[in-house]
């Protein structure tokens, strides 16, 4: 009971503190709306499935282990992370909120693999999985106990950035920030590309 408590709360510390992933979402809802938030929420939380499965399985060990290796998926999320930034920040197509189906639809999907991707190459996301079984969850735990403690990490990404989505997909929210596009975009695209060259920083220090 300790553990499981001790991984919510870390895992719920994690979630909510801002980074890509909130910014991601954000756009996502207030551009394309609701369904497209949410689809970016859960391509999030399957992305937390990559870290947990390789973590569990051990490849983890050898990733901290081999520096460079570390290395190179640190600067692979960066990269990836400062590419989202530079096409938000970029952007001057201009949304409506009438958009036809065709746009809505290109938008839920691009909103769920942008979602999996951010997390899944998020070099964050990477330590708080590999932090949360090293440093919470005992050795002698069984797999299925700590391929469960995984899905609840999921699960509470999910929870909350679908809850992020439905907040800036409400159609009031929507128009006051597609009135205001220009600066959002280019507020999210700074706030990208600061987080991405923040991981790159931190390496070369």
């Amino acid at each position: 009971m300790n553990e499981l408590i001790a991984v919510a709360v870390f895992t719920v510390l994690a979630v909510i503190s801002p980074g890509a992933d909130f910014a991601m979402v954000t756009r996502s809802s207030y551009a394309f709306g609701r369904r497209a938030g949410l689809s970016a929420a859960l391509g999030i939380a399957l992305g937390v499935q990559v870290h947990v499965l390789y973590t569990v399985l051990g490849i983890a060990l050898i990733i901290s282990q081999t520096p460079s290796l570390f290395l190179a998926m640190k600067v692979l999320g960066a990269g990836y992370l400062i590419y989202l930034g530079y096409k938000s920040l970029t952007n001057t197509t201009r949304i409506s909120l009438d958009g036809g189906t065709a746009s809505s639809q290109l938008g839920v999907f691009a909103a769920f693999r942008s979602g999996f991707l951010t997390n899944a190459l998020n070099p964050k996301t990477m330590l708080f999985v590999v932090s949360a079984y090293t440093q919470v969850v005992q050795p002698g735990s069984s797999l299925a106990t700590s391929l469960g403690y995984g899905l609840f990490m999921s699960v509470a990404h999910w929870l909350w950035f679908s809850l992020v989505a439905l907040f800036f997909s409400s159609a009031s929210l929507r128009r006051v920030m597609l009135d205001r596009q220009l600066l959002v975009d280019r507020v999210i695209g700074v706030a990208l590309i600061g987080l991405g060259l923040a991981v790159v920083l931190a390496n070369v220090r």
